[in-house]
Parts: structure tokens; sequence; C-alpha cells
């Protein structure tokens, strides 16, 4: 792919030239090709100084046989580009094929997704938010099981060393950029082990940033407030599941979903995208809005250190917001005065570059960085402590269909005085001792054999136990160890234990 032309550039917060800078261009899917397209014709338009490598993955490379959705060739072009710039792809339907967003983020450690919305008066011009979202783990592990024949798992993994370097991005974000305060998401009065570390170290990490505001919010009334009171925020840290949610939410209030731009951030690579999907269902017509690559394109250039280029066409784009010419998802009768397509948008953001917003405020990329450092060295060394662990009981999950008292009876009568059964629960309800008949049961049960307090229990113990259930003919499916760490559980209780 041929290189953006480095044009003079007058009127720039940056007239040092900056290195031309080598990027991997996925083309994508459904309207990908065509946003595209029109994205590259304003960053060539503006001077951009770009080396552009094509880098072929998604639905073609899927259905090629290609499970990954990129070859080994793609993965050669990205060691070779300095960032990647994604038009959105589209992952063929059917269990074979994972989501090819997710492989490129956890491959390349881009563990940061950092989502700014803004709002565009008249349409609500109090918002400012920026959504910082954890990118690698939470349920976006892709760790999925069929277990039974009526039931379905996906685990949900959060790490300390995860949490802790989503946070202090989000606060090195908010410092760099001199935002005032940040917000922590998360629904930990429910998951107390998972969502309930994130909010722990939200805590910790917080006290290094005592001239950031810092609160914390369970997420479905903070999902509430983003969208009835945006004004309230300014940035937002959460775990992956969350910050998708809630991204979403911010870009709609703000006007559209096709105006979200995307930067994933680690500490060695850089990935910048649209929030939106392919849409399919427009692809071919000319009438996709090009915003959401085009400001992701922009969040490339500060990042590769381009920031009057970013200038430039930042507020050329505002320039033509603000003149009235919109792509159809932004297009409302009586406030636009154009109903521009996917390539007539780009010429009007071409044919303003050089000028500045009159009624919104013009941007200064070259202030304050967008992102914090991403070097070799990482914005927070991961702490791990060993702690004092000891094991106190066993889940053994059951396929069975059956009563709880049955299957108790059961439990007990295979394993005998080895170790007491404690409590059976079905989907996460106790069921056993003492349950009641209004509980709807599956056909899956955790089962946890505990000694009472101050017996011991060990991995022999475990081994044993499971030979007799098998003996029995008691179908387990899995095991869960229940550890102790310096003293405090490491598993939860039944809900009504």
């Amino acid at each position: 792919m041929a290189t953006i032309a480095p044009t003079p550039q007058t009127g720039t917060a940056n007239p040092v030239q900056p290195p031309v800078a080598t990027i991997a261009i996925a083309h994508g899917d459904g309207i990908g090709p065509e946003i595209m397209d029109a994205t590259l014709r304003v960053l060539d338009a503006a001077g951009a100084r770009l080396h552009c490598l094509p880098l072929e993955l998604g639905e073609a490379v899927y259905l090629a046989g290609n499970s990954a959705g990129i070859t080994a060739e793609g993965w050669d072009t990205i060691t070779r580009a300095d960032a990647i710039l994604k038009a959105p792809i589209t992952t063929p339907l059917g269990s074979g094929y994972k989501s090819l967003n997710v492989t490129l983020r956890k491959t390349l450690g881009l563990f940061a997704n950092v989502r700014p919305s803004r709002a565009y008066t008249p349409f609500v011009p109090t918002l400012d938010v920026v959504i910082v979202r954890e990118n690698e783990e939470d349920l976006y592990a892709g760790i999925e099981h069929r277990q039974t024949e009526e039931v379905y798992q996906c685990l949900k993994l959060v790490s300390r060393p995860g949490c802790e370097r989503i946070v202090r991005h989000a606060f090195e974000f908010a410092r760099a950029n001199g935002r005032r305060k940040v917000t922590c998401l998360t629904k930990s009065n429910i998951m107390k082990l998972t969502d309930g570390l994130f909010q722990q170290v939200f805590a910790e990490i917080g006290r290094d940033y005592p001239e950031i505001e810092q609160d914390h919010m369970i997420i479905d009334i903070g999902a509430a407030r983003l969208a009835a009171r945006p004004q309230d925020f300014d940035v937002v840290v959460t775990s992956n599941l969350y910050g998708d949610i809630v991204s979403d939410i911010v870009a709609e209030v703000a006007g559209s979903v096709g105006l979200g731009a995307s930067a994933n951030i680690g500490l060695r690579s850089a990935m910048f995208e649209a929030i939106h999907g392919s849409a399919p269902d427009i692809a071919g017509r000319g009438i996709a809005n090009p915003s959401g690559l085009l400001l992701a394109a922009v969040m490339m250039l500060v990042h590769l250190g381009q920031n009057g280029v970013a200038e430039r066409i930042h507020n050329a784009w505002l320039r033509a917001i603000e003149d009235g010419i919109h792509p159809a998802d932004i297009h409302r009768p009586g406030q636009s005065l154009e109903l521009a397509g996917t390539e007539r948008f780009a010429d009007a953001v071409i044919e303003r570059l050089g000028q500045l917003p009159v009624q919104l405020e013009p941007v200064r990329y070259a202030a304050a960085p967008a992102q914090p450092t991403t070097s070799a060295t990482p914005l927070v060394q991961p702490t791990s402590v060993k702690a004092t662990k000891t094991l106190d009981g066993i889940d053994v999950f059951v396929c069975a269909r059956t009563s709880p008292d049955e299957l108790a009876a059961q439990l007990q009568a295979a394993v005998g005085a080895l170790v007491p059964l404690a409590m059976i629960t079905n989907r996460g309800v106790k069921v056993w001792p003492a349950g009641h008949a209004e509980t709807l049961c599956t056909d899956h049960w955790r089962c946890r054999f505990q000694p009472a307090a101050g017996k011991a229990f060990n991995p022999a113990m475990a081994v044993e136990l499971l030979r007799r259930l098998a003996a029995a003919g008691i179908e387990f499916v899995k095991t869960e160890q229940l550890y102790r760490f310096d003293g405090v559980p490491g598993y939860s209780l039944g809900q009504g234990q």
C-alpha cells in the first residue's frame, strides 16, 4: 500500500515534522472498506506522515479455513507496524469461530481500551466522558463449557495484576489530560471476590493520585446515571463487559454510536478502531458514517506524536458537524442542513482542513497527550505477594436429575465418614439442607464437602472423595478447591447459606 504523502502543514501546533510511522491498515468487512477509504483520504489530505501496510483479516480469512481470522502473514505485518488502524470486521456465525477483536487485544497485550465520548451542541452539551475499559480479562476470557444438558458456564476471570494495570492507566490518563475525576464501576455488592478485587485495587491505587477526585458506583446505577447525568462523570474505569456496555450507552447519548472511537493500548502495541460493528445491512450503499474510524485515526495520530495533523482533522470534523453536514445516523430534520453519504462527508472534512469550529470548542492536542506513556516500562509493576494458603474443602459439581434430599443421601452414602457434606446449591442457591420447594432446580448441582472447623482437609482426601463418587456412579463435571488466603476464605457462600 502506498505511503500517505507528508504534505506541508501550516498553522499547526507541531511545526517540527515527526517521523513517518508505519501503520497496518485493515479494511475490514461490511461497511469497513467504505469508511476506511474515506478515512485514508482525509489523512492524506491533512498531511499525515504514514507508511501503510495492508493487513488482511476478518471474514474472508475465517471462511478460507483459518479459525483465528488472521494469517501468519498478518501477524508478521503487525510486528512491523507502529500501530494498527482497523475497520470493523465480521465474525461468521457458528461456535467454531472466536472473536478476532478479542484475540488481537489479548495476544498483543492491549490491556487498556480508551473510548472518549463528547456531545456536540445541540445534542447533549454537557457530555465529555472517557471510558477506560479493561480489555483482556473478565467474561471476555471466553472460557465457556456446557456442563450438563441444561446448564452452560462462562468463567469470569479477574486478576490483581490486570486490575492494577487498568486502574493505574485510568489515573495516569486523567493526570496527563488534566481530568478532574475518576469513577470506578463494579458489581461488588454481588460478585464480592472478583468485582470486589477491582474496587479494592481502585481504592489502593487511588491513594497515589490525591489531586484527582475519585468515587465508586455500582454498575447498574452508574450506567443509569451515565445516561441521565453524564455531566457528573469525567473518566470512568471498569472491567471488560461493563466497559463494553457503558461506552456504547455514552456514545449513543452523545449522538450516535457511529461517532465512537476507540484506542486499544498496550506496553508495546496499539490498535485504533471505531466502536461500532460492520453493519452488513447497509454495506455498499455509501451511507455509513466514517466518523468513528476517522476519530480513531485522530487518536492514533496523537499516539504517534503527529498532534498537529490530529488537530487539523479533528477541528475540520467539528466544523463539518457544526455546519450541519451530517451522515444519516446523526441527521436531524430541522437541525441538519445536508444529509451526507460516506464520501460526501469525507469531502466536507477535507474542505474544512485548516478551519476551526466557531460554536464548538476547538481541540488542542499539542498541550497534553491523549494517552499516558506506553513505553516498554510498565505503568505499574503488578503486585504479587505470597499468601499463606490452606485447603478447607472442595466443591464438586454434579450432573443429576433428582431432588436435593435424594442427591444428598446418595452423596453421603458414597463418601461415608471421609468428609461431611456441608451444602448443596443449584444455580448458586442453597437447596440442602433446609431448602425450599419453590426454588427452581436444574440438573447441575454444587456439592460442598467441608470438614468441621479445626478439622484437616488435604488433596489426597479430595482424590479419594472423587474416587468414591465415581465408584457410586455419581457423575461429577467439575471441581473447585476451597482455599483460604492468609486466613480469609477465597470462596463465596451459597445464596441463603
